[in-house]
């Protein structure tokens, strides 16, 4: 084969205008990502149109078929050609790109979704005439006069059958479908008081309601709260707290989960920004170190907030999709957030998720099967047997126990009436019981003593008659020796020993005597897991919680009548004493009605 000539040039491409058709396609990439994607852009135009009633239908995960129908204002008939055209829209004028107040306003989706599937759009606008238009593969037809209410209805057929290689990209139909039911959920989220339906018809027919939403009424708190409890779940709103914070003109509202109300996957997090829904690494990041303080980092915080600012102070044409958003003063944001969520957290004081008791009743009820039991008592004595009066003999004088003095139940968390396996406090309230974790709740009662010193004037140091020599690796004296001024502050003072050694010299007081060695050791895992924080104060909280620890009541220590019932005052009065640092329960409430129904008693 001969070799090439190095002095041939190569042909030099030529630049070209690409047409509408491929134009479209391309745009289709961007905006329409799947099924989901088409099903965000018709109902966002929906709600622009002022609809109060939304119903959404598909069929094999919307990949077949996607019809979303509204009751909004509609379209004229000569409008329709121009609504297919791309970067046509009746939500901006163009003259300021900031100024966005409506869900669209880029006029790309109904020309990229009828170049890739088959679109057919039905409208009818109040005073005119009902019409249709249809599209397929960027191909418009003409108008026809058609017959339909007022409102519009935009039918999607066939996604990606003109980008094959797309469809070869897309999940099973389960899987399209739950997207698609999650972005309705958010939608429904944003607008509590418009009226929601989704619908499965892969089977034909009117198909199966999937998700269901009434609109609500009432003011805003009311509308949203019956608004998540039906996107969240019934078990949301009573283990929630109302958000309602304002900083120079930034407005956040919504509701939290109680720390103990929290998920194992951050799944359900919903942020939106002046009522659009956003998926923002800005917004989460500050939701996830407001509860940073209250969870383990395997747990992860319910919630539904809402900022609300002068449009020109966030940019939303950032992505095509519209689910990014940029702040001018990302700090404000994100710190309004921060303060907003823990201000909101200290005020729910003791408080715990009712979602505790629930669990701990089912697993104290069996399983029923089989017919009920009938016990020896319940059942007739045998003919001619007279049942004899129980006897009991009398406890001996020297074997006889006078019971301590009882405190009133009348704090919320009772009063202390027993100690179980060491570990376990029981106290009786006024409508049923309260069972307590010991070193769990002293544990974040001791963390929040700690953090309360630390912000005042610093951490007391208790000195050591002998200083401890603890021995490291070379690289972790150093990693602590680096944080040797800021744990100093915390009233743990350590200094270098030699090489892979460190001598504490203090521990802070409010421990008492402790094991220097295994708190040093804690405080480093605690640096190692923490990596670079963002910020000093989180740094030492994390550190502050681990210290926390080795101060605490342990499990399997006898307390006294006084020290159970001081320990449930102490947990009244601190915030956040509801969960332990690490995000678990540190009481369980179980009130009277439900012990009776445990025992069958209703």
């Amino acid at each position: 084969m001969p070799a090439a000539n190095p002095n041939i040039e190569a042909p030099r491409a030529v630049i070209r205008q690409l047409d509408e058709a491929a134009i479209n396609r391309i745009a289709a990439g961007e905006v329409v990502e799947r099924p989901a994607s088409a099903v965000k852009e018709l109902v966002e135009n929906a709600l622009d149109a002022g609809a109060s009633r939304i119903e959404i239908a598909y069929a094999e995960g919307g990949k077949r078929l996607i019809r979303v129908s509204d009751d909004g204002c509609g379209m004229a008939a000569e409008d329709l050609p121009l609504a297919l055209a791309r970067h046509a829209t009746s939500k901006i004028d163009g003259s300021d790109l900031l100024a966005i107040s409506s869900f669209g306003f880029r006029g790309e989706a109904l020309p990229s979704l009828g170049a890739v599937g088959r679109l057919s759009i039905t409208t009818r606008a109040a005073g005119s005439e009902a019409a249709s238009i249809a599209v397929s593969g960027g191909q418009m037809g003409a108008v026809r006069p058609a017959a339909a209410g007022a409102g519009t209805c935009v039918e999607l057929a066939d996604l990606f059958y003109a980008t094959p290689a797309r469809l070869k990209f897309l999940r099973s139909d389960r899987a399209e479908a739950q997207a698609i039911g999650d972005v309705v959920k958010r939608l429904a989220m944003a607008e509590p008081a418009v009226d929601f339906t989704l619908r499965d018809v892969s089977g034909g027919g009117e198909g199966r309601i999937v998700f269901r939403a009434a609109a609500q009424t009432g003011d805003l708190f009311e509308a949203l709260r019956a608004r998540l409890a039906e996107v969240i779940g019934r078990d949301f709103a009573p283990n929630a707290i109302a958000i309602d914070a304002e900083r120079e003109g930034i407005r956040l509202k919504g509701y939290a989960g109680l720390p103990t109300y929290a998920r194992g996957a951050a799944v359900a997090q919903y942020l939106f920004v002046n009522g659009r829904p956003v998926r923002d690494r800005l917004l989460t990041g500050a939701l996830r170190a407001a509860y940073a303080d209250f969870l383990g980092r395997d747990r992860h915080p319910v919630a539904a907030l809402y900022l609300d600012c002068d449009p020109h102070r966030v940019d939303v044409n950032v992505h095509p999709a519209k689910a990014e958003v940029r702040f001018r003063e990302p700090g404000l944001a994100r710190g309004l957030i921060v303060s907003g969520l823990r201000h909101a957290l200290a005020e729910a004081g003791h408080r715990a998720s009712t979602t505790v008791a629930d669990a701990a009743l089912g697993a104290f009820r069996a399983p029923e099967a089989g017919p009920a039991r009938v016990y020896q008592m319940d059942r007739p004595a045998p003919r001619g047997f007279s049942e004899a009066p129980p006897v009991f003999e009398p406890i001996a004088p020297s074997a006889r126990v006078e019971p301590e003095p009882q405190e009133p139940a009348d704090g919320p968390l009772g009063a202390a009436r027993a100690q179980l396996h060491e570990n376990y406090i029981v106290a009786q309230t006024d409508d049923g019981v309260v069972i307590v974790d010991q070193h769990a709740a002293h544990e974040r009662l001791v963390y929040e003593r700690l953090k309360r010193q630390a912000a005042e004037n610093g951490v007391a140091a208790q000195a050591l008659l002998i200083p401890e020599i603890v021995e490291l690796s070379e690289g972790d004296a150093v990693r602590l020796l680096a944080e040797a001024e800021a744990l100093g502050r915390l009233g743990l003072e350590i200094e270098a020993f030699g090489p892979g050694a460190l001598a504490v010299r203090a521990t802070p007081a409010v421990l008492g005597a402790i094991d220097a060695a295994a708190l040093l050791r804690d405080v480093l895992d605690e640096l190692c897991d923490g990596g670079e924080s963002p910020a000093l104060a989180e740094r030492i909280e994390a550190v502050l919680s681990r210290i926390a620890c080795h101060g605490s009541v342990r499990s399997g220590r006898r307390m006294s009548g006084d020290e159970m019932n001081a320990l449930l005052r102490e947990m009244e009065a601190t915030p956040h004493s509801g969960q332990c640092n690490h995000g678990r329960p540190t009481y369980i409430e179980l009130k009277l009605s439900d012990i009776e129904r445990l025992f069958g008693r209703t």
